[in-house]
């Protein structure tokens, strides 16, 4: 059939398409679709582009080329056989759409042009932002203020904001004024989001370009924000508004036909045959894990250690989804360190490495820092929801440098994030839970500019410990003078510089190292017996040591630590592309998780490691003597009311032989901590 009896009859072409196109099976596939719209009370017809081409590939053509007149006329066939097969449900609709999925191209966000404008084309990126559903006025009715007749006005396209006034009455062509009739008048839902290009496609040194698309209909709430879409549309044009009137220039806006949700599993790097033969090549060689290691950030010396804690967060653990509780498999890692130890360099060495990876800092790009935020859109003071890095990560890595800065309204919203893996909002009228199921590789500088060793991490960091206690691992870079380590580390520096313009070779390049890690989150690897023993033998060996010693006595693990090793043992089964954590990985990450707990659960008091450092700020045999200082101040408010200062210092030096210094030590935390107040100077009384 040629162009010019399609363009005529667009309807009659798309009906013989309905009625004679078969699937493989010989089924066919548009008159059953058709039939299962009132089934499942369905307002859309969904169409596969290569469907259309194959039977022809001129209507195929046509509606790329003239999308709004070919749709028309898509939609009236599709609903004329509808009315055949049920006209009740017909009646009731009152008209469905045809939307066209998988277009041949998809145009990257900063290719589209005037070029495309009136096309239907096909984009894909992230939501960044999405506005509430609100009601758009597409069929008004009007109620003449003379003779009070009704007038039927069809109102512009979806780009138009403004609504279309009658210039006279059509019964007795007064111009006196009309008054809008809603419930005659036909509204749809309408959104408005904002898609942006994903940032592994982003290319370097570019900033990330967006698009506005508006969603109609069945469409809205479709997708949210931080997820992964592919939608097919019409670019149509949005004129930019001055104080003199219309303006020369104009803005792209995409009318949407179709919305897809893309998954991990579609999302995934394309691995050819060849690629996957490399790749089960490299997982064969036995170095296979030290090469992997020696590819993280080559360009920075030593820290094999935290390395090795990057590589596993990469490849990730196995995520368990249970009747209950959505167990994460997401290794979350924080670095604290030093000036000039290299943790901006590993963090954005791994974004970059990370099949689907994202590097910010703790204040955040936009508004939503790194959860998501409630926003008032400039044009029409409507709140609109907006995604952090959290939620833009969702399925990847986050890296997050200098975490200690975040904004307070984050450091309460990450919590969830990082542990149920969901960011919750309720602001503006705007109630949502997002989902933020992103791997965390987060850095943070001292307080006071350099790690001291005579505190604890959380004296050191301003962060929450609430916030310490989520991650997997955490790993301590200091800038010590070490004369061997010195040496080769000018040693290291010098040979990069020296061969500036034949940089270092990493034993497996960046782009077969993506592709490696791509492939590996298809393998979900089981524990078995051996392993399990060994990591249940560790944790009940580790447990057992924290009931020595009395009441002081440290707890030394929990279960959120077993559950750490077991998500690290699956990465490392991952490393080697096997499908059973073995008993070497197990012994390999109980080591590597000693390594974490010695840098920073280390009670400075015992020498033994105590998880409290980290839990609550405070190690153990802390907590025993502001408890022994606190039970004191008790005893003695019963008998007296208030707790004069000497006579707190003499009953603590006899029934516990704490000194004046350190019981005045004692006795500004629980100051600080508002746990005793002093009423008077020199004397002391509990807050409850």
């Amino acid at each position: 059939m040629n162009i010019e009896a399609l363009q005529a009859q667009p309807e009659e072409a798309f009906k013989g398409f309905i009625e004679e196109f078969r699937d493989p099976e010989g089924r066919l596939k548009y008159e059953q679709a058709i039939s299962e719209l009132a089934v499942r009370r369905l307002k859309s017809l969904i169409v596969e582009f290569k469907d259309l081409y194959t039977f022809d590939s001129s209507l195929a053509n046509s509606i790329l080329e003239n999308p709004e007149s070919y749709l028309q006329g898509l939609e009236a066939a599709a609903f004329s056989k509808l009315r055949m097969r049920d006209p009740e449900y017909a009646n009731r609709i009152g008209g469905i759409h045809v939307r066209i999925r998988g277009l041949p191209i998809e145009i990257p966000l900063r290719r589209i042009g005037a070029d495309c404008i009136g096309r239907l084309v096909m984009v894909s990126g992230i939501i960044v932002r999405a506005t509430t559903v609100t009601p758009i006025l597409i069929k008004a009715v009007f109620r003449c203020n003379s003779c009070g007749e009704l007038n039927h006005v069809e109102q512009p396209s979806s780009s138009s904001q403004y609504m279309r006034m009658p210039q006279k009455c059509v019964h007795c062509g007064s111009r006196r004024g009309f008054e809008l009739e809603p419930r005659e008048s036909i509204f749809i839902d309408s959104q408005r989001i904002t898609l942006q290009e994903k940032p592994e496609e982003l290319p370097p040194g570019q900033l990330p370009r967006s698009l506005n698309i508006i969603l109609l209909d069945d469409l809205v709430d479709a997708a949210r924000p931080g997820d992964r879409v592919q939608v097919t549309g019409t670019i149509e044009l949005l004129p930019r508004q001055g104080r003199g009137g219309p303006l020369r220039s104009f803005d792209f806006l995409l009318k949407a036909n179709n919305v897809d949700v893309i998954g991990r599993e579609q999302e995934m790097l394309e691995i050819t045959p060849e690629d996957e033969s490399r790749i089960k090549e490299l997982a064969s060689d036995p170095w296979i894990h030290r090469k992997i290691l020696q590819s993280i950030a080559p360009s920075i010396h030593g820290y094999e250690a935290v390395k090795e804690a990057i590589m596993y967060l990469l490849f990730g653990g196995v995520p368990k989804e249970l009747p209950d509780i959505r167990i994460r498999g997401d290794i979350n890692v924080l670095l604290i360190g030093d000036p000039g130890t290299g943790k901006s360099q590993m963090l954005q060495y791994a974004a970059r490495i990370a099949p689907r990876g994202l590097y910010t800092t703790g204040r955040g790009s936009t508004a939503a820092g790194l959860t998501a935020a409630v926003v008032r859109e400039g044009g029409t003071g409507s709140f609109i929801l907006e995604a952090g890095a959290l939620v833009l990560g969702d399925m990847g890595v986050c890296c997050i440098d200098e975490m200690d800065k975040m904004r307070e309204e984050d450091r309460s919203a990450i919590h969830p994030a990082m542990e149920q893996q969901v960011v919750s909002i309720a602001k503006g009228g705007i109630v949502a839970t997002l989902n933020a199921r992103s791997s965390i590789l987060a850095a943070a500088n001292p307080a006071l500019g350099r790690y001291n060793p005579y505190q604890t991490v959380a004296q050191n960091i301003n962060l929450p410990v609430t916030i310490l206690s989520r991650f997997d691992l955490i790993f301590i870079l200091q800038d010590k003078p070490e004369a061997d380590r010195d040496s080769r580390m000018a040693e290291h520096i010098l040979d990069l510089h020296r061969s500036a313009g034949n940089p270092r070779v990493a034993p497996i390049d960046q782009e077969t190292l993506k592709k490696y890690i791509s492939y590996s989150r298809r393998i979900r690897p089981v524990l078995t017996d051996e392993a399990s023993r060994r990591l249940r033998d560790f944790y009940v060996k580790m447990r057992a040591a924290s009931t020595e010693g009395g009441e002081a006595s440290a707890i030394s693990i929990t279960p959120r630590q077993l559950e750490s090793l077991i998500r690290l043992a699956e990465a490392r089964a991952r490393v080697h592309l096997r499908g059973e954590v073995t008993v070497e990985d197990a012994e390999a990450v109980i080591a590597l998780m000693q390594r974490s707990l010695e840098q920073v659960g280390i009670d400075l008091t015992t020498g033994r490691i105590d998880i409290d450092i980290i839990y609550t700020g405070k190690p153990r045999s802390l907590q025993v003597q502001l408890q022994r200082v606190l039970s004191l101040i008790a005893d003695m408010e019963r008998s007296a009311g208030v707790v004069r200062d000497e006579d707190l210092y003499n009953a603590l030096q006899e029934e516990h032989q704490i000194g004046r210094a350190e019981a005045a030590k004692l006795i500004g935390i629980l100051m600080r901590d508002g746990t005793i107040y002093s009423p008077r100077p020199g004397f002391y009384k509990r807050t409850a």
